[in-house]
């Protein structure tokens, strides 16, 4: 079975997590995810480089830190959704409209349901969504 991973989870391989559990849940991901490569929508990247930029602006991080992160994200087996978004909008706008959901976090949820994989958040809100849902839940019974 594949993993879905949203950016919450993969953000926590650079910001610390207020909760230590959350923590030692993206460190085990980190560890297994060479073994279980990582499905990630196309707006994965962009919410990737946006919560980078910001952090960078807010001194979180420095440039240098960012290409580092940057570097070891590459060299990790992700894989972006090949699937239009186009043709995934209407499924993200349901899960959204019946989670209430964003469309970022039903788009995650979308992905999960149609592979079949097992998501990796978090997100709490996202994660309760996908319980409901029925969807397999990384690290978590």
């Amino acid at each position: 079975m594949s993993l879905v991973l949203d950016a919450s989870m993969s953000l926590a391989w650079i910001f610390a997590r207020a909760d230590p559990e959350e923590n030692a849940l993206a460190d085990r991901l980190l560890d297994a995810i060479t073994e279980q490569p990582a499905l990630v929508p196309v707006l994965w990247h962009t919410e990737i480089a946006n919560a980078l930029l910001v952090a960078e602006r807010r001194d979180v991080v420095r440039e240098a830190q960012v290409i580092d992160y940057l570097q070891r994200l590459a060299r990790l087996p992700i894989t972006t959704d090949a699937v239009s978004v186009a043709s995934r909008q209407e499924a993200v706008m349901a899960l959204g409209r019946e989670h209430r959901l964003t469309a970022y976090d039903a788009t995650y949820l979308e992905l999960t349901l149609r592979t079949g994989s097992t998501l990796a958040s978090c997100d709490s809100k996202l994660l309760a969504a996908a319980r409901q849902a029925g969807a397999a839940l990384y690290g978590l019974a």
